[in-house]
């Protein structure tokens, strides 16, 4: 039983079920927007701004938290987030002023997110396989997330619908303080640097000086513009096209079960081809996919094509952009250096959710969003395409 324990199987069981929980349940923030705002009277921005400040709290957390899990191991920092996550949920069905669901929505689960999804996460999986597996265990990892989404998008609407949006999040509350005794799969201890120690500083500094880290870092941050202001806008968008409710639910669910297949074959991919230029292609197809979906007349079938498609490029860059960055600097400051990068993803996140809400309610349209969102996927494949997968001479020389 102790060397199933710490097989790196168990431990990527783990790390699966902990993402599907925790990555599942916050995808369906966006279905709350309405039903919170038609009751409180709220625009669209105020709802927007608290999913904005998650994202931007999660992701200058993250490289503290990933800080934490490189030198004391991640079962302690999971633990931790595990609990903020679930009282953020608590916290935001009671939730009845704007500051309250910022509080809540945003700073307690923000926090909560930082200890339980991919920083963290997959800087476990990285060392608990070998090398030459690494990309795709990220990749299985990544998909869970997915299937999380898929699962739960359905389960929520079914929930808000039921019992109302207030009993809905005690509900989600719940179920992600089984996160809990999750973290007991979780034998993740920290690794010894290859060679002589590096301390904190010298891993910054290292990273800080490398045009590849930073090239990785901008080009996430296009990332985590488009999915959160997809996910947290398009529901009311497709509304706003006289389509049914149910349809953005049902779109954002395709996108959790096509990206099963798209972070998974991302994974696979990037063990084989150069991740920066799989990322590269990644970006360009959606750009392509964004000008096909406001180009083609918007119906049901468009809606679910979009799905579809949007859904095989969703998370796909999360394991190519770890994956390079433990091939440039290794896995001892995995979560950290992650941690950095996915800072940069959020900071997108924080403006696509809150820029998509201001633009809204000041126009009355999304159409400016949407257009800046395949100029920024055109910025990204231009940085993604320069980066080269080469350890740096520290590794070099180890090796």
């Amino acid at each position: 039983m102790t060397s199933l324990w710490r097989s790196s199987g168990w431990v990527l069981l783990g790390a699966a079920l902990i993402l599907a929980l925790s990555l599942g349940i916050r995808h369906g923030f966006g279905l709350f927007l309405a039903p919170m705002s038609a009751d409180f009277g709220w625009g669209r921005g105020t709802f927007a701004l608290a999913i904005a400040l998650q994202n931007l709290i999660w992701g200058l957390a993250q490289p503290f938290s990933g800080a934490l899990a490189d030198r004391l191991g991640a079962a302690r920092v999971v633990l931790m987030g595990g609990v903020l996550y679930s009282a953020g949920l608590l916290l935001m069905a009671m939730a009845d002023s704007p500051l309250s669901l910022s509080l809540s929505a945003g700073l307690l689960i923000g926090l909560g997110l930082s200890g339980t999804s991919f920083s963290v996460i997959l800087g476990v999986v990285g060392r608990a396989v070998p090398a030459e597996q690494r990309s795709m265990a990220m990749g299985i990892a990544s998909a869970a997330g997915s299937f999380g989404q898929f699962a739960m998008l359905p389960g929520t609407l079914s929930l808000i619908q039921g019992l109302g949006w207030s009993a809905a999040l005690l509900v989600l509350g719940l179920l992600v303080a089984l996160i809990v005794p999750l973290v007991g799969m979780l034998r993740d201890r920290p690794l010894p640097s290859v060679g002589v120690e590096q301390s904190l500083g010298q891993a910054l500094r290292e990273a800080c000086s490398h045009s590849g880290f930073w090239l990785l870092a901008l080009g996430f941050f296009v990332c985590g513009f488009q999915v959160v202001f997809i996910g947290v806008h398009l529901p009311a968008y497709l509304v706003d096209q006289h389509l049914p409710a149910a349809t953005g639910t049902t779109v954002l669910a395709l996108v959790g079960l096509f990206n099963i297949v798209g972070t998974y074959s991302a994974g696979w991919l990037g063990g084989r081809l150069s991740k920066p230029r799989l990322l590269t292609a990644l970006y360009l197809l959606r750009a392509v996919v964004i000008v096909a979906f406001l180009w083609l007349p918007v119906s049901t079938t468009t809606a679910y094509l979009f799905g579809i498609a949007m859904g095989l490029l969703w998370l796909s860059t999360v394991p190519l952009t770890n994956g390079t960055v433990a091939t440039l600097f290794g896995v001892r400051n995995l979560s950290m250096l992650g941690g950095i990068v996915f800072l940069f993803h959020q900071l997108g996140a924080f403006l696509g959710g809150w820029l998509g809400g201001m633009v809204y309610d000041r126009t009355g349209s999304y159409e400016l969003v949407w257009q800046l969102s395949i100029l920024l996927s055109l910025m990204a494949a231009a940085l993604n395409w320069p980066v080269r997968e080469r350890p740096v001479a520290r590794l070099q020389a180890a090796s």
